[in-house]
């Protein structure tokens, strides 16, 4: 058989010569070219909250690629994307959101956040205003696009690339029991140069990319009080935290905060198509709302407002309405809180934490994104029919919530077995 010619993402091909051929998927679980079922544990990159190929979800997708697939959404519109608009506003009110009234949509998470950036800057200069300043989070990850990679933070994702990344001004991350360290970093930051600043930018209480390092609501709570009280553009990046990972429908509700802006994306279509959205409050919409045509908000991609997204999405978002999810993101979670108890009486484990349905924790004795024990993990783990991609030396679980509690045991029974292994020399 002839060598591929795919590039993957986040992919060494010397070190990962060969991809898995995935023929079919069901629920929690994926089928190779052989048949072997493979369990899901990340949720295909945190996008798939319902399990793959939901029934309703597929009917809705074949339903309107019969009828509409796509069209320019510069001066056009259709049902599916003003159903999903209206539904994703009423979800905002109903859940302590009530002044996002905009919706801009895109294709991805990155996208998203570029739009919110560019949301953000825009706003200020319509206004006449030069706050060109945007703080982060010290070891963030927003996306892997030139704005996205400038608010994340410095690491081996975008080193090739820091001379062209613009500079931010980071906050320290907020560390359990050193929360107010950073909330004093901010403030400070304020007093001095809150003139200059545009927006903070976070991603509510857990940094995925980071080695779902979490933090509190408080903590998020303060930060947001900081922006209201010096007039500053609050950015809730929830592309991975909404949906019902952090345990309730979006991070920020667990804060009682109201963002400017809110990116979502992954698991909007139930992890089915690629789609993104971006909203935004009224006052920013008007900002570049003008006679003035050099005043329009410049930004699209060739697919934005895609009608079989579109359609997808609706669809997910019924599944919330028609089918007991939060009662399974619980069950998830309590099967979490367990799981958590019983991995921090392994001696080769650190810093277990879960959130939601969010499970992790870090391997003693090993650092860092590139530390070799994720690729021997990585193999243990898919060698015993398992999908688990640990970041370096952390070990994360974050599965769809169609999983089973039986199958939560064999995810937890696979990493134990896998750092056994690990322990006694016998990985790879």
């Amino acid at each position: 058989m002839p060598e591929s010619p795919i590039w993957h993402p986040f992919t060494q091909h010397a070190v990962f010569p060969d991809s898995v051929k995935i023929e079919s998927a069901r629920g929690a679980y994926l089928y190779d070219s052989a048949g072997r079922p493979i369990l899901d544990a990340i949720s295909s990159w945190w996008v798939n909250v319902h399990g793959h190929n939901h029934e309703r979800i597929v009917a809705a997708v074949q339903a309107q690629a019969a009828r509409l697939d796509q069209v320019i959404f510069a001066g056009f519109t259709h049902a599916p994307a003003e159903e999903l608009a209206q539904g994703l506003l009423e979800l905002c009110r109903a859940h302590g959101m009530p002044d996002l009234k905009r919706i801009f949509f895109s294709d991805s998470g990155s996208t998203s956040v570029e739009v919110a950036l560019k949301m953000a800057l825009g706003y200020w200069m319509h206004l006449g205003q030069q706050r060109t300043g945007v703080v982060a989070l010290d070891h963030a990850y927003h996306g892997d696009t030139f704005g996205t990679m400038s608010v994340g933070g410095r690491s081996v994702f975008n080193a090739a690339y820091e001379p062209l990344l613009f500079e931010v001004h980071r906050l320290p991350f907020p560390e359990e029991g050193a929360e107010q360290v950073t909330i004093d970093a901010f403030a400070h930051l304020l007093e001095e140069r809150g003139h200059e600043i545009s927006a903070l930018i976070v991603e509510p209480l857990i940094l995925g990319a980071a080695g779902m390092r979490v933090y509190s609501p408080a903590t998020l709570k303060s930060l947001h009080g900081l922006c209201r009280k010096h007039g500053i553009l609050f950015i809730a990046d929830e592309v991975m935290t909404g949906w019902g990972r952090t345990g309730t429908r979006f991070a920020c509700e667990q804060a009682g905060i109201s963002p400017d802006i809110l990116c979502l994306s992954k698991g909007l279509t139930g992890g089915f198509l690629p789609l993104a959205v971006t909203l935004a409050t009224q006052e920013i919409y008007q900002a570049f709302y003008s006679r003035d045509r050099a005043k329009t908000f410049f930004h699209s991609s060739s697919f934005t407002g895609n009608a079989i997204a579109c359609a997808a999405a609706v669809a997910a978002l019924s599944i919330w309405d028609d089918e007991p999810v939060m009662e399974r993101i619980q069950a998830i979670a309590a099967h979490h809180c367990k799981s958590a108890a019983h991995f921090r009486q392994r001696s080769d484990v650190a810093s277990v934490r879960h959130l939601g349905t969010i499970l992790a924790l870090d391997i003693s004795g090993e650092q860092g994104y590139l530390a070799d024990v994720a690729v021997k993990l990585y193999r243990y783990f898919l060698k015993a029919g398992v999908l688990l991609r640990p970041m370096g030396n952390t070990v994360y679980v974050l599965p769809p919530y169609c999983v089973s509690l039986k199958d939560l045991d064999h995810i937890v029974e696979t990493i134990d077995r896998g750092l056994d292994a690990l322990q006694n020399g016998k990985l790879e």
